[in-house]
């Protein structure tokens, strides 16, 4: 096998679901940040944001890159809804209490997405879509698209967080919540700007597997694990981190199936979260031990 087989079948592709990875290891690395526990419906969310991008594209005849910036406003929407009427109720509880609570909430949103649109696998759009070959390199201009949208997102993500009033208010809330609070950071609306921030994220997330791959209510479960994995690779609350992670964790995914049996891909991800945990809990880049 060439380099360039390597490339076309292992790299790009490892890239591409790497970089959709990263979009959901940001958020779960935002929400353990400031909120302080493992949410553990970021993956149905992400399934959300995909069907309500396949139900404007339904409904509306749009492209799905029109339904994206839809679906990551209703998702936000309802992110911030869901912390309303379930975890604003748990803050001070014990964390296990809201990790606990957050899984009955993913099952609540898969059955929500299984009732509305079914369980049948879904497309966004019908047909092949050939790829184009760039110096012996193919790629089709949904992968380009999904790894360029990852990149500009981390970046505005990135400079809202180090130049804006309330960016600067979410590291701090990260930093040292009680001293936050004694500055006179307003915590509601620093809960609110996070969850707003990880449903748009998950929305992306969502879509761009859907565009890449296909919608099944079940996908965001499936997710969850890598993006967890990714987050932990780079290091809990380092943005930049949980991009690191989520590419490493996607190649090592596809790179994986060169030794092993596809069916043992998902496995690669189990690998890496648990290596992680017993060699180095704060990550490559030193964040939080979750």
């Amino acid at each position: 096998m060439g380099a360039l087989d390597i490339i076309n079948f292992y790299l790009v592709p490892g890239i591409v679901i790497g970089s959709i990875y990263a979009l959901g290891a940001v958020g779960i690395t935002l929400v353990f940040a400031i909120l302080r526990y493992a949410h553990l419906a970021h993956g149905d969310l992400a399934t959300l944001g995909a069907f309500l991008a396949l139900g404007a594209v339904t409904l509306g005849g749009v492209s799905p890159y029109v339904a994206l910036p839809v679906a990551m406003v209703l998702t936000a929407a309802a992110a911030v809804m869901i912390d309303k009427a379930f975890y604003a109720y748990l803050r001070e509880r014990p964390r296990i209490v809201t990790v606990m609570a957050s899984l009955g909430v993913a099952l609540m949103v898969r059955a929500i997405v299984q009732v509305v649109w079914g369980v049948d696998s879904e497309t966004y759009t019908r047909g092949i879509v050939r790829p184009d070959v760039w110096f012996g390199i193919r790629v089709r201009d949904r992968e380009l698209i999904t790894i360029f949208a990852m990149i500009a997102l981390v970046l505005a993500l990135h400079v809202f967080l180090q130049r804006s009033k309330w960016g600067k208010a979410m590291r701090a809330m990260s930093d040292n919540p009680d001293l936050a609070l004694l500055s006179g950071v307003d915590n509601k609306k620093v809960v609110m700007l996070t969850w707003t921030i990880v449903g748009g994220l998950c929305a992306a997330a969502g879509v761009f597997l859907g565009l890449n791959y296909e919608l099944k209510a079940m996908m965001g479960w499936t997710m969850l694990l890598p993006m967890f994995a990714a987050a932990i690779l780079g290091g809990v609350g380092r943005v930049e981190g949980a991009v690191l992670g989520g590419l490493i964790v996607g190649i090592a995914e596809e790179m994986s199936t060169l030794f092993l049996p596809t069916e043992y891909k998902a496995a690669t991800a189990f690998v890496i979260l648990l290596l992680m945990l017993l060699v180095r809990p704060t990550g490559l880049l030193k964040g939080k031990v979750l």
